[in-house]
């Protein structure tokens, strides 16, 4: 995906086959189908505790949003959809003007947009502090700056966007608590006051709509997986995706 896929799509798909023995897992399908890709060892081995202190706090209401940023919106969106609870996962960019709110725009990556992903939740079914746990734990690598995988660039950055004050308080105790559980710093960044912008549709509902395409099994697909293991209380099989015109 992106400038770094595009230009290095033989790259990536050598890096499969390659890496297949490593990377992979092959798990047996419904009718003994396709291979199901495994998380990779590092991801397996990152447990991030229960929120605790403001970051347990639940919202009021019947519906509350935030905008993560982590990485291609690919992967964030398709895991958000599999999240009980989330009612609208919508990928698009956040942090720049509206002139530069468009791909073509942004992949400079010179804009102060990063790709990011808008969710809107019930808080009766899944709190704010569950969607930080999601979001740390198999959504993206926060100790990556201005990085994700094999993307690289400011679009590319860890971020959270919310102009609520105390999903804001929550997220600076939960990074706080969590710090202690990476080899490296948290380096995800706070923001407010910006305009979401949803992207192209055909970045909408990719990892639903494209789930054997090379990118999405080798980087993506694992995280949805993670998501199943790790947090099966909160995982649906169906994913919430965006109505498309």
């Amino acid at each position: 995906m992106k400038m770094s896929f595009e230009q290095g799509i033989a790259a990536a798909a050598a890096a499969l086959v390659v890496g297949a023995l490593v990377a992979f897992t092959v798990f047996a399908g419904p009718g003994g189908g396709a291979a199901a890709p495994r998380a990779m060892a590092s991801e397996e081995g990152r447990v991030l505790p229960i929120p605790g202190g403001e970051a347990a706090y639940k919202d009021a209401g019947t519906q509350a949003s935030v905008v993560f940023a982590g990485g291609c919106f690919w992967g964030v969106q398709g895991v958000f959809q599999h999240v009980k609870g989330v009612s609208n996962a919508v990928s698009g960019y956040i942090g720049g003007d509206a002139s530069t709110a468009r791909y073509e725009k942004i992949a400079s990556g010179t804009t102060g947009h990063a790709e990011a992903v808008r969710v809107d939740y019930d808080p009766r079914q899944v709190s704010y502090g569950q969607l930080l746990q999601v979001f740390f734990s198999v959504a993206h690598d926060p100790t990556q700056l201005n990085r994700q995988g094999p993307d690289r660039g400011s679009q590319y950055r860890s971020a959270i966007f919310s102009d609520d004050a105390r999903q804001q308080a929550a997220t600076r105790a939960y990074i706080a608590q969590i710090g202690g559980a990476f080899d490296a710093p948290v380096v995800t960044e706070l923001g407010q006051g910006k305009r979401f912008f949803p992207a192209e549709g055909y970045h909408q509902n990719y990892m639903a709509r494209h789930p054997q395409a090379a990118y999405i099994r080798y980087y993506d697909a694992p995280k949805l997986l993670a998501l199943q293991q790790r947090f099966p209380q909160l995982y649906r099989r169906e994913p919430v995706l965006v109505p498309m015109k």
